[in-house]
């Protein structure tokens, strides 16, 4: 083959597709996998749930289906971190995905919710650790210019999953047909174990050597059911007191981080001074404003007559314009990628803001001159972060040693999924204050639209602010 031949053979080295190439085929299968494994469950068991509660019961447990799997995930992510010294990376894969496959089981057959309970906490533990794995691995299985390429395939699996999940969780949401839904992973899980050693690189552990952080990783895990909890309950004023548990929780934390020598988090995650934190910061700030999207559909159908099914394709447009994005930005080095980041941070900001105009409307005839500009701000809400996502986490990955990678890892599911857990709970704080319970009606969800979405576009505006202060990251 000549090399003009080769040339228009091979993809371009920053093209996605480069993934794929038979030697990264394998691995990119078994992370993209298990990052699939997570994005998918949650949207699945989300919908299934309500069949789960009038097939079995546990009205009162309802809540901790989603809340416990939040956890659980959070620890399975830490585990990757702190996991004893002569468990390889691989060796995680293999428990985590058995640990997942266990849970399935158990709440496939459960006979009550509190085993249901049960099986959402292993699955939790085994996703968790998958989806931390994920990041781990980039390191030891593709080149650097591939980083964000592969954080790219990631953010656009979680962006397709937001339809895909919804979609299967709904043939399985009949009678008992949600047991299906939790007995097909468990053979999933179980060849995911056993594919891992063959198609897993084995990595040597290059970790320092510290003692487990238990204190913090207690109040983490505290500040995160709190914050799940929270999320689920009416009452605005014991909503905002698991809230206030919660920030406390975590504040605690960060100041045993600052003082401890066993760290939870890479060095400098807690001082502002450091670049490393105010990424995560980024990611925090973004990832808060973007779940303020779980009242879109409500709004839709109260304020502007849109049908369910319609009011659901409407709030996917978040996953397609992350997606989008995240394939458009994947080519971007240096100064761009910052300038992706930034620009993100700025148009997810606007966007959200923009809903506070657009839908907090009263448009009971549906009229599409009124619908559009909202549908355009819920795209580009997905757009915004989807366009500096993948660099963010190419930026962990080079801003810490080596000896700190697992734990930089470990903490970009971790932001996700505190970010998600205090944004869905701030969300329904803000809404219900604003008047979407009291006075309730048109006029209170109007009221509790514009609020919502001009209080929620304000983490926005902190993480411009520190997106701003970053380098751009050029080797």
């Amino acid at each position: 083959m000549s090399e003009i031949d080769q040339t228009i053979a091979l993809p371009n080295a920053s093209s996605v597709v480069r993934l794929f190439l038979p030697e990264h085929l394998a691995a990119t299968l078994m992370l993209a996998g298990g990052v699939t494994l997570y994005a998918v469950e949650s949207y699945i068991t989300a919908t299934i749930a309500p069949s789960i509660v009038r097939d079995i019961g546990g009205l009162a447990l309802f809540s901790w289906v989603t809340s416990l799997f939040v956890a659980a995930a959070v620890l399975g992510s830490i585990f990757v971190a702190m996991r004893p010294r002569g468990i390889t990376l691989r060796g995680v894969y293999v428990i985590a995905a058995l640990v997942f496959g266990a849970g399935s089981l158990v709440a496939a057959i459960a006979p009550s919710m509190p085993v249901v309970l049960i099986g959402r906490a292993l699955q939790g533990l085994g996703t968790g650790a998958l989806a931390a794995l994920g990041y781990a691995f980039i390191r030891f299985v593709y080149p650097e210019p591939l980083w964000p390429k592969a954080t790219t395939l990631y953010a656009a699996i979680w962006g397709i999953s937001t339809v895909i999940g919804p979609t299967l969780g709904g043939f399985f949401s009949a009678g008992s047909s949600w047991r299906y839904a939790f007995i097909v992973l468990v053979p999933l899980g179980l060849v995911m174990a056993a594919l891992a050693p063959r198609l897993l690189p084995e990595v040597e552990d290059d970790r320092e050597q510290i003692k487990t952080p238990v204190a913090q990783i207690g109040l983490l895990l505290a500040a995160v059911l709190m914050i799940s909890a929270a999320g689920a309950i009416e009452a605005t004023a014991m909503k905002a007191a698991l809230i206030a548990a919660s920030v406390t929780a975590v504040t605690a934390m960060l100041l045993i981080e600052t003082r401890s020598r066993n760290r939870l988090l890479p060095s400098g995650a807690v001082s502002l001074s450091r670049p490393i934190c105010r990424v995560y910061l980024v990611m925090l700030a973004l990832t808060v404003v973007l779940v303020s999207d779980v009242f879109i559909p409500y709004f839709l159908q109260s304020l502007h007559g849109v049908t369910p099914l319609m009011s659901g394709y409407l709030v996917a447009l978040v996953a397609l314009g992350w997606t989008f994005a995240a394939f458009l930005s994947s080519s971007l080095t240096g100064r761009q990628a910052h300038a992706g980041i930034v620009a993100g941070a700025l148009i997810e900001t606007a966007a959200t803001a923009a809903l506070a105009l657009f839908l907090a409307r009263d448009n009971p005839q549906g009229h599409l001159p009124l619908i559009v500009p909202a549908a355009v701000s819920i795209f580009m809400m997905g757009f915004g972060i989807g366009l500096g996502w993948a660099h963010l986490v190419a930026m962990v990955l080079k801003l810490v040693a080596s000896n700190e990678q697992d734990k930089a890892s470990s903490a970009i599911p971790t932001m996700s999924s505190l970010g998600g857990a205090f944004g869905a709970a701030f969300a329904g704080v803000i809404a219900n204050g604003a008047g979407l319970v009291e006075p309730g009606g048109i006029s209170g969800t109007l009221s509790a639209a514009h609020w919502l979405y001009v209080a929620m576009a304000v983490p926005g505006i902190v993480a411009i602010a520190a997106a701003m202060t970053l380098r751009d990251n050029r080797n």
